[in-house]
Formats: C-alpha cells, structure tokens, sequence
C-alpha cells in the first residue's frame, strides 16, 4: 500500500495519533471497500462517518428517489435534492466531504445481482427497510463470506448486530419465517424519531470500521438495543441455528426462498402518480381504507376496496388494467398490493405515504 500523502495525513490527524490505527491502519482503511445497502435514515450517517474516515471505496444501493417526508432523518440529502435518485444525491453529498474516496451509484439489489455485488466488498452496513432486503443480503454475506452490519429502527427503539462472522449467526438464524406482509408497519406508518437513526448508522459505521482495521470487539452474538425514550443500551445474546439453511451445519442453498415482497416493484411517489394519471392510459385508484375514510376525501374516481374485503372481491378488479392501491400512510396497501401480487395481478403499485402523501403533495382530494 502507497504512503499517505500530506493532505491524507492532514485530513487523518486524529486517526493517525491513534497507536491503535496509525499509518497502516489508515491505508487499510484506504483500501477498505464497504457497500451501504439504502441511501436512507441509517444508510446517511454510516455513510457520512465511512466516508469521512477514509475507506477508499464506498457503494451506495439504492433505487428511491429523495422525497420531502425523508429529510427529518436522512442526512445526506437537501431540499435541492427533491426529486433525484437517492444514490446521485448521496454521492455528491459524499463527494463534497472527501475527494479522496470512490463512491459507486448501484440501483436496487435483487436475487440476480446481489450474491455478485456483494461478493466485491469487505463488509456490508444494511441500512435497508424490509425483510426481503435483509434475508436477500445475510444469504449473500454468508455465501461470500462477507461480514452483515445489521440495523433496524422503529419508532424511539433501534437495534444493531454484526452477523455472518464464523461460527456465529446470520439473518435467518434470527428469523427463520419472514412476518406476513403488512404485519409490521413502516416508518411512513409506524413513525421514527428523526435523529434515532443517525445512533444506530453511526454504530453501523463504527462497527465497519472496525472490522475494516481489526480491532476491538464486534457485535458477534449479540444484539444491541437501543431504547431512545428510556435512555439505555441492553445487549441481547445470538446464536446460530446448526439447522439454518444458509449458515446452519448442513446448508440447503435450494431452501433460501426470500419473501414475496422481494420481487415487488417499489412504491409509487405522488408526484409520479400525477404524471401517470395525466397520461394516455390512467392507472385503476383502489382506496383500501375504511368507508369512513373514503368518505373524509379520497383520490378523485377511486374504487373503494376496504383490504379486508379485498381478497373476496377480485373479481371487480379483473381484467381493469394497471392499479393503484392506497392506504392513509401506506401500511395497508402494501398488503393489500402483496395479495393483489399473490392472485395473480401483475401490474400493481402502492402509492407511497398514501393519501396524505397525496395531498401534501397537492393532489386533487375528492369527497
């Protein structure tokens, strides 16, 4: 490895007049490449802190676009970015801060591209928001051997874990069974405390970084816990299953199936559901709240389809063209598209952050 240069020694002080870094481990880091899996809540500051530190080469995994209810928690994006690809936003803001470092725009990883995409980096910080994500990457990382920086955050509780690590669990140790889709409510639905998921992305990044340098102690079999309303750090202890089928003592590669989310398109933002709407062939609007929400206003010319009736009335939507399902704040109709999916419609969408998305946005409302 190359001798640092002035402005390299310069930028590092701080690392450099660490024994426990110095020169070798800032040119290991140099050489570091690290993917970010979300360019979003915890996805920014693992980012921002990665790229600050010096690793050389940092991937960012992403296929949303930045929108205005994202910038409460996500970092490395502005109110100039509105509109652009979160992996172009993301990669200016980087760049900005270290010219030093490559930053790499990916699109969204599914079961075609992940294994070979991972397999190209020394670790993996997940700053994903889904379950078919998180089996889709921990299945990847054990395959390549790669270690998984976990991450997760709901409401005022984040967690963190680093799995993959020999002789420790992964992903599926932990959940074995993916939730029914629609179980457990998004960050649009459920809520986040904004600056809960710069704690958690910034352990992420301390976690790479040592892993990166070799030092100290990583999260392996364990779980840390973060309660923000409460104040505290528990650790929860993990285990691997010896009858996982990804890590366990017999691998079943063929059993890896990921959730049926996975191959769902993401959601649709308001504004590119205004712009289909104004177009040629207009998408079916499929309100699935209840009648008394419907009847507080909806999207004009909406087929009212409460989810729970949903999967006793297909066959009002037979053969109606593409469709749009809506919710209040999309929680609902990502279920309601996941069943729409598993009977056999093909062109399905949920509207991101739902009807008052819609109407932030300054979406007709009828009533």
């Amino acid at each position: 490895m190359s001798d640092l240069d002035p402005v390299e020694r310069e930028r590092y002080a701080r690392h450099l007049v660490l024994p426990e870094v110095g020169d070798e481990g800032q040119r290991r880091l140099r050489a570091g490449r690290v993917l970010i899996v979300g360019a979003g809540g915890l996805g920014s500051p693992a980012a921002l802190y990665l790229v600050a530190a010096g690793v050389g080469h940092v991937a960012i995994a992403d296929g949303d676009r930045v929108d205005r209810s994202n910038l409460q928690r996500q970092v490395l994006h502005t109110e100039a970015d509105l509109g652009r690809p979160k992996t172009a936003s993301a990669r200016d803001a980087l760049a900005a801060r270290n010219p030093h470092v490559q930053v790499e725009e990916l699109g969204r990883l599914d079961a075609t591209n992940a294994p070979a995409t991972v397999a190209r980096f020394d670790v993996v910080v997940d700053g994903s928001d889904n379950f078919a994500t998180r089996y889709l990457l921990s299945d990847a990382c054990v395959a390549a051997g790669r270690p998984y920086v976990f991450g997760a955050v709901h409401r005022f509780q984040g967690q963190l874990a680093v799995l993959g690590l020999a002789g420790g669990p992964c992903y599926r140790c932990l959940h074995p069974e993916p939730p029914p889709p629609g179980l457990y409510a998004n960050c649009a639905e459920a809520g986040v405390l904004g600056v809960l998921p710069g704690v958690i992305g910034t352990l992420q990044a301390a976690e790479a970084l040592k892993l990166l340098l070799g030092l100290g102690q990583p999260l392996d079999r364990r779980m840390l816990v973060y309660d923000a309303l409460a104040g505290t750090f528990d650790e929860l202890a993990l285990e691997r299953d010896p009858a996982c089928p990804a890590c366990g003592d017999a691998p079943r590669p063929e059993a890896l199936v990921l959730p049926a989310e996975s191959c769902a398109p993401p959601p649709i933002s308001a504004a590119a559901l205004r712009d289909r709407l104004a177009g040629g062939s207009p998408p079916l609007l499929v309100d699935v709240r209840t009648a008394a929400e419907y009847a507080r206003g909806h999207l004009p010319a909406a087929l009212l389809l409460p989810v729970d009736e949903l999967e006793s009335r297909l066959a009002e939507l037979r053969g109606r063209g593409p469709l749009v399902v809506y919710c209040e704040v999309g929680g609902r109709s990502a279920r309601a598209a996941a069943l729409l999916r598993a009977a056999g419609f093909v062109a399905v969408a949920d509207l991101a952050g739902g009807y008052l998305a819609w109407r932030a946005a300054g979406g007709a409302v009828a009533r």
